[in-house]
């Protein structure tokens, strides 16, 4: 299974600021350890034109260039630093890295990622630019293109049928930016499992949103998410999705509000991966949030994460050609 990092390009950050970016390191070398069966790879960087297929080219410069107004750091939450826009390029290039792979292979990842609050002309919440739109829009694109393989049965260069992409959105704070940009998108449908009074305070309005309570459990957040999944498979049939697997729905994240044992986010993970490959759709997966209070239990769920998703790549292995 192939796992895309790139957290040894730093984003520099003050001291004392509240963003753990060690976690990453941390899970490269948790699951380095821990699944030698994954196999790590340097993310690429998105280009430009790559990062256009969502983002305004004004915005994509801004940051590139460093001309970015000082106000729109602030809310976007980083210094801004050659670093901090390389860094959000790799982040990008990782996600789209993990979803061409997924199509081919069943299962992929990005080892960061999720930086679902990037509007198409702003950043916000730790988040510059949008990976997992950037990711469905370029893998629509190359999907479709002439030239492409013809779906299995289909002789000369007959085109595949449009790529039809399903955001599953499970970080505790709503995907606003993910939401805002496929608003008007039919081939893309985006759901969102997050909590009702946390942040953004301004939602946006997703294909499916599901507002969880303050301090939502074990037993009702798995409900909460077998009607979404119910209900996203009696409105969309996806070709691929994307699986925001974030670890902030943690009672011991310090941002989450809610109240989920780190058994119940693995019997989550679970559910999703059991849901794609049990209708045979490929699927990447990224990191999203995770702010725990103990920096450990951040990546111990998203480890977790990973040994699931093995699980489920091994068994698209053995599908028959």
């Amino acid at each position: 299974m192939k796992a895309f990092y790139s957290d040894h390009f730093v984003l520099p950050l003050p001291p004392g600021h509240r963003f753990p970016m060690a976690k990453y390191a941390m899970l490269r070398d948790q699951v380095t350890q821990a699944l030698p069966a994954a196999t790590l790879l340097e993310a690429p960087g998105a280009s430009d034109g790559e990062l256009a297929l969502v983002h305004s080219p004004a915005y994509v410069a801004s940051i590139m260039e460093g001309s970015i107004a000082a106000a729109a750091m602030r809310e976007i939450g980083f210094p801004w630093s050659p670093a901090m826009a390389e860094r959000a390029r790799r982040s990008v290039g990782a996600t789209v890295a993990a979803v061409r792979r997924a199509l081919t292979e069943g299962i992929a990842a990005n080892l960061a990622g999720g930086t679902h609050r990037a509007y198409a002309d702003k950043g916000g919440g730790f988040c510059v630019f949008n990976d997992v739109a950037v990711a469905a829009r370029l893998a629509q694109a190359e999907w479709s293109r002439p030239g492409r393989a013809p779906v299995s049965g289909q002789s000369g260069a007959v085109r595949r049928p449009p790529l039809r992409v399903a955001v599953i959105d499970l970080d505790v704070h709503q995907g606003n930016g993910t939401a805002s940009i496929f608003r008007d998108d039919d081939s893309v449908f985006t759901l969102s499992l997050h909590g009702d009074k946390n942040f953004p305070f301004r939602k946006e309005s997703s294909d499916l949103d599901v507002a969880l309570p303050d301090g939502c459990g074990d037993a009702d957040y798995a409900a909460a998410l077998d009607r979404a999944l119910d209900e996203l498979a009696g409105r969309f049939d996806p070709g691929l999705v994307i699986f925001l697997a974030g670890a902030d729905p943690f009672e011991g994240d310090r941002l989450g509000r809610l109240k989920l044992s780190i058994d119940a986010l693995e019997a989550r993970d679970r559910r999703v991966f059991d849901w794609c490959f049990a209708r045979r759709i490929p699927l990447a997966f990224v990191m999203a949030g995770g702010y725990g209070v103990k920096i450990e239990d951040t990546v111990q769920i998203q480890l977790n994460t990973y040994r699931i998703a093995l699980e489920y790549w091994q068994r698209w292995q053995a599908l028959p050609v």
